[in-house]
């Protein structure tokens, strides 16, 4: 028996060996779909729930006998052996529809296979088993068995070591429906047919937050979920799967289990704002992109759950199209589609915006668009007037000739709309200028230069209108014509030159003609007369002839005065025309004077003092107002008995005179005079007044000698003076201070503290006083030389005081010796409220005859009055 399976053994061998080259010449196992492409045909374009569309191949490599399909269509089932069944009902409104399935080999790589679902019309028969109606609901809805997760086996021992391979994931579609908990694998240990196993699970949903989402049960190893998973809240779990024995000891290692949640169409797409706004430029051509939309999907990305599809649903206003713009339905940009925008008659869009996922055919959501369209220069300004006609005076600079104003259909106080203007004919002299007014729609033409009446009287401009920034299209610009029209007006009278250089000796004679400086008349087109005065003549050298503008000389002219400049007399001739509104032109009169030898040089110091003994030479400078060739070199000559006691000579340079004494003198004042000839021999007498001190050498003092002969007599007399001179000023201050002090006696009684009453020959006061002294009543008759009065008792009573002024009154009109004027009333004080009447009614009686002719005899005062009443009737007659 142990011979034959020897034996067995042997042959065995053998048989593998024979058959191992054929094995090593296989070629390896590839895993993935067997196509690139499945096509399943159908023959109706709306695809009821549950229909069986045909069956996907995939090759895992490995002993597993059921793979875990997804399809990225969440209307599509594909179950573990490939069979793609549908899911919810499906239109093919294109005739056909195309999506993903996935499948995961042993290594967890991912592959993915297209499926197209295609409609094509019956033919004939038809017994394709993909068009067949013969499956139900029931068992298109048949769940897939559950995957059962086993421990990998160790290499040896009853102790795993190392892990073998990698567990494919198990993958839950969100939002499931219960009931729960669910059961979505088994766990089971290699050992299982060996020993009672225990399992636990650990990590992300068991033991870890979201705890006790996913349990197993202890006893067989069954995984569930106990509530609807989420993708967009977590899209992955990973747990730890373990095996223990039923004695607790620790058969197999711990197995990593990942649970992945497939995504389902749950999530609606959310436009990141809402409304978007944008512009477009109103010239924008077709096709020209401006802004885009945008819309986010939370499913998982790249798949048809998130892939959102974009529309336009509608346009306000529908003018002038109904389709101004398209959007593309991938990016969400938004394009122009039809050219003809414009801001002037329609300045806003709204746009009514779907966004899609599933490709535009999930769930659909809308938003808003405003577009604003912007302005574009596709308006030309244009002249309110297109011609003008406008005078302007000649000579007058930055003059405004003309305004011309534009209208402009752009959008106000935009580039597109503000005024360029420029003259483009008629302005070769570059006289005028235009620019844009201070509103942006006004072209105003004003003088850059004089316009001369004489050369040219008209101009006739074209001026062009544009905007500051380019026309948006070809657009025709609006021109203008303007004409002006240059009026005359009487200019001054020119002189040629303008200012004119003469060149003449300064010594030349009163009358003598120094030039004729004459001015014409530019005014052609009128004949008048043009006379010449002298305008500026600081020193009132010259005179002009007024009909010829004959310049003479009017007085001497010197060069040597301040008013000449560096040689250069000027002097102002003015020329005016004999308009009835003259105009006076000016013309400047430059006179260089040559020097002639009219002045004597002489010295400029006038006083020097010197040492009495050993005195030291003073050097003396000499001075010409000519200029150079009749001044130095100088001589010098003493005269009179300066020769006796003086030496003086020129320095070296000829320039300057050297004053020694000859003697000693004695201290004191003397008078020095020399003769000084220029080169010319044109001299002059100078006299030095030399002081003398009472010295030695070059170190010149006499302050101390003045004072000391001045002696001590004279300097006692001096401060005697100033004493009695200080005194005398004390005793007429002391008089004046006395003066001042010494009271007048007032008119009334000094216990009188009221001071009412004074004698100022003057009237004033008030009658509330109760006291009165009545005897400067008679002052004035009193005063009068031959006038005497008796004294009168004065009334006490101020009620008696109307009476005593009655008294007095009969007598003076009774008195023939009496002035013909009321002097007895003289008053210091009226008083208020009296009960006498107004003085001023008070008349001498005219009753008899009276002598006036003592009249002359009271003066030259009195002569008026003398005259008037002295003389008889004969003389008035």
């Amino acid at each position: 028996m142990e011979f034959l399976r020897s034996v067995a053994l042997g042959v065995l061998i053998v048989l593998l060996q024979v058959l191992s080259p054929g094995f090593a010449g296989s070629p390896p196992c590839s895993p993935g779909f067997d196509s690139e492409l499945y096509i399943f045909k159908v023959h109706r374009e709306q695809l009821q729930r549950g229909r069986r569309l045909g069956r996907v191949v995939f090759n895992s490599c490995s002993a597993r006998s059921r793979t875990v399909f997804d399809s990225a269509d969440k209307r599509f089932q594909v179950d573990a052996d490939g069979t793609v069944i549908l899911k919810r009902r499906v239109t093919l409104r294109e005739g056909h529809y195309m999506f993903s399935v996935h499948a995961w080999d042993s290594k967890d790589k991912k592959h993915t296979v297209f499926v197209r679902v295609k409609h094509e019309a019956k033919t004939g028969n038809h017994h394709q088993q993909e068009d067949t109606e013969t499956v139900g609901p029931a068992q298109s809805e048949s769940r897939p068995a559950l995957p059962v997760l086993e421990f990998p086996k160790s290499s040896g021992g009853l102790r795993r070591r190392k892990r073998d391979w990698v567990i494919s994931p198990i993958r839950i579609e969100e939002n499931e429906k219960g009931p729960f908990p669910k059961k979505i694998a088994k766990i089971q240990s290699s050992f299982a047919k060996e020993a009672t196993m225990l399992y636990n699970i650990t990590g992300e949903g068991a033991d870890q937050d979201p705890k006790g989402l996913f349990t197993i049960i202890r006893d067989n190893g069954w995984l569930s979920v106990t509530r609807p998973l989420d993708r967009e809240t977590k899209a992955k779990y990973v747990l730890q799967a373990h095996a223990i024995a039923a004695d607790g000891e620790d058969w197999e290692e711990p197995m990593e289990i990942i649970v992945e949640v497939t995504d389902e169409n749950d999530n609606t797409p959310v436009f990141t704002q809402n409304p978007f706004f944008g512009t477009v430029p109103e010239a924008s051509a077709k096709e020209f992109e401006f802004m885009t939309v945008t819309a986010t999907d939370a499913d998982e990305p790249n798949t048809v759950h998130a892939d959102v599809r974009y529309s336009i649903l509608s346009q306000n206003p529908q003018e002038p199209g109904p389709a101004m713009f398209a959007i593309n339905p991938v990016t969400g940009v938004i394009r122009v589609n039809t050219a003809g925008l414009d801001r002037e008659k329609n300045p806003q869009y709204t746009l009514m915006i779907a966004a899609g996922d599933m490709q535009g055919n999930g769930t659909v959501v809308t938003g808003t668009a405003v577009i604003t369209v912007t302005d574009s220069n596709d308006n030309a300004p244009q002249f309110e007037k297109t011609s003008y006609n406008v005078s302007v005076p000649e000579n007058k600079v930055e003059a405004v000739v003309v305004k011309m104003p534009v209208t402009d259909g752009d959008e106000p106080q935009s580039p597109a709309w503000t005024a360029k203007f420029s003259i483009i004919n008629g302005n070769s002299g570059g006289f005028f200028a235009v620019n844009t007014g201070p509103n942006k729609q006004e072209g105003i033409i004003t003088t850059v230069k004089p316009l001369d009446f004489e050369h040219n009287s008209k101009f006739t401009l074209l001026v062009v209108v544009e905007n500051d920034i380019p026309f948006a299209k070809p657009l025709t610009t609006s021109t203008a014509t303007v004409t002006v029209n240059v009026l005359d007006v009487n200019e001054a009278p020119v002189f040629d030159p303008e200012e004119k250089t003469i060149s003449k000796p300064e010594d030349m004679a009163v009358g003598s003609e120094l030039t004729v400086y004459t001015a014409t008349d530019p005014d052609t087109a009128r004949t008048q007369k043009v006379t010449y005065l002298v305008g500026t003549d600081p020193a009132g050298w010259v005179s002009v002839d007024e009909e010829t503008g004959l310049v003479k000389v009017r007085s001497p002219m010197d060069r040597e005065s301040p008013f000449v400049k560096d040689g250069i007399y000027k002097a102002l001739i003015l020329a005016m025309d004999d308009d009835p509104a003259p105009a006076t032109g000016t013309g400047t009169l430059l006179i260089e004077l040559k020097d002639v030898n009219d002045n004597a040089p002489s010295i400029e110091e006038r006083a020097i003092s010197v040492c009495s003994k050993e005195s030291a030479p003073v050097l003396l400078s000499v001075i010409d107002n000519d200029g150079p060739g009749f001044a130095a070199p100088y001589r010098v000559e003493l005269q009179g008995d300066s020769k006796n006691n003086w030496t003086a000579t020129m320095n070296d340079t000829k320039t300057g005179i050297v004053l020694r004494l000859r003697i000693p003198l004695k201290h004191g004042e003397y008078n020095v005079v020399m003769r000084v000839y220029d080169n010319l021999a044109l001299y002059q007498d100078n006299t030095v007044h030399a002081t003398v001190c009472d010295c030695t050498g070059a170190s010149v003092q006499c302050s101390d000698k003045a004072v000391e002969g001045f002696g001590l007599p004279g300097i006692l007399g001096i401060l005697g003076a100033i004493m009695a001179l200080l005194v005398l000023l004390f005793l007429l201050l002391l008089f004046a201070r006395r003066k001042r002090s010494v009271k007048q006696e007032p008119l009334l009684a000094d216990d009188n503290t009221r001071d009412n009453v004074y004698y100022y020959d003057e009237e004033g006061g008030g009658e509330d006083d109760r006291e009165f002294d009545l005897s400067v009543l008679h002052m004035g008759l009193d005063n009068r030389p031959g006038v005497f009065r008796n004294k009168v008792a004065r009334p006490i009573n101020p009620e008696e005081i109307g009476t005593f002024i009655d008294d007095n009154l009969k007598a003076a009109d009774n008195d023939p010796t009496l002035p013909p004027y009321d002097s007895l009333l003289v008053f210091d004080y009226e008083g208020g409220g009296s009960d006498t009447g107004s003085l001023s009614s008070l008349n001498s009686s005219s009753s008899g005859d009276q002598d006036y002719n003592c009249l002359g005899e009271w003066g030259p005062r009195f002569k008026m009055l003398a005259d008037m009443y002295g003389g008889g009737e004969d003389d008035l007659l």
